[in-house]
């Protein structure tokens, strides 16, 4: 019988970056790869990895140094069902961080400066905006439409801006960025932009420590205050097509007399298609979300949990916050101080 056999890893590459050499072994081109992690999770052997930093997180609480987590938005749910943000805090304070912050602050401001971004310069500079925060997505957009690199938000992403945010109130800090996401690692290392993120690690790797330490997060007792006060728009930023809304509800409070157009797309092979559109001018003048991971970051490589779950387990969270729009938080106000 005639069949065709397809790697699962290769097949899960949006970036086809995943091949064979002469021998039949399989090969992945950096030249193509933008780290999203997607061939990790779906190789059933095992057989990729990343690197870990779990070992320098740990020298470094050890060492003396003061040392903040900075939770990626995608984290809700991540440790258990039982699991509140406020447990989760008390968990990271018995493992020695001096403090917990949520990235979702950082989302917030993001979606404020591409707001004024994209009101400043579309269509009358750019022909369309893109989004940054999806390291996969801005990488891969660079990489196969070099020609419209421009067109990529040139905003901070939510991960350098909270760190950053961290740092102003903070001396000498150390941050850690705990994620879902295997791409992330790589923007940290990126030399072209001052992350202020000294380490990365993912909600499994998190998942591990504690397990290492013998600590059962969902029987601790809840921290009252819970983490950080962050919007329900920023909080919504690791479900697919979140982002654009957040940038969206900002431009419609500070003009409302603008119409703005979005397009998103989620994985990495739709992302493409969605750029091939852009590049033949079907969304002038759109705002376009792209996402690395189908389902937004709640589906990254570094999660525990499934996407369906864990976006109604961000959303439900997000829901509580105390403000609705990015730009009603009490952090927009350091934006500028943290771009400069």
């Amino acid at each position: 019988a005639i069949i065709v056999q397809e790697r699962p890893c290769a097949k899960a590459c949006g970036m086809d970056a995943i091949g064979s050499d002469e021998n039949g072994k399989a090969e992945i081109d950096s030249e193509k790869c933008v780290s999203c992690g997607q061939c990790l999770v779906n190789c059933p052997f095992g057989a990729i990895s990343d690197k870990s930093q779990i070992f320098q997180v740990i020298r470094a609480m050890q060492s003396g140094e003061r040392v903040y987590a900075a939770l990626a938005p995608a984290f809700v749910g991540q440790f258990g069902a039982k699991v509140t943000p406020g447990k989760l805090r008390s968990a990271m304070k018995m493992l020695g961080f001096a403090d917990i912050f949520e990235v979702a602050i950082g989302a917030d401001l993001c979606a404020t400066q591409e707001a004024e971004d994209f009101v400043q310069e579309v269509p009358n500079k750019l022909p369309f905006m893109a989004t940054s925060c999806c390291p996969a997505w801005s990488s891969m957009a660079k990489k196969l439409y070099p020609e419209y690199r421009e067109c990529i938000s040139m905003a901070l992403t939510p991960m350098t801006l909270t760190a950053r945010l961290i740092k102003e109130q903070h001396q000498n800090a150390k941050v850690v960025f705990i994620g879902p996401c295997a791409a992330k690692k790589l923007e940290a290392m990126r030399k072209s932009v001052r992350s202020e993120v000294d380490f990365v690690l993912t909600f499994e790797e998190m998942m591990g420590i504690f397990e290492a330490k013998d600590i059962d997060v969902a029987s601790l007792t809840e921290e009252v205050e819970g983490i950080n006060d962050a919007s329900e728009d920023g909080r919504n930023f690791a479900v697919s097509g979140g982002v654009a809304q957040s940038v969206v509800n900002v431009i419609q409070e500070r003009y409302p007399e603008r119409e703005i157009k979005i397009a998103n797309a989620e994985g990495l092979r739709d992302c493409r298609k969605l750029l091939m559109m852009a590049k033949a001018g079907k969304y002038n003048g759109y705002l376009l979300e792209g996402m690395g991971c189908p389902g937004g970051c709640v589906a990254g490589a570094g999660t525990m949990q499934s996407i369906k779950k864990s976006q109604n387990a961000v959303k439900k969270y997000a829901a509580q916050a105390n403000h609705k729009n990015s730009n009603e938080t009490e952090y927009v106000k350091e934006l500028n101080k943290l771009v400069d």
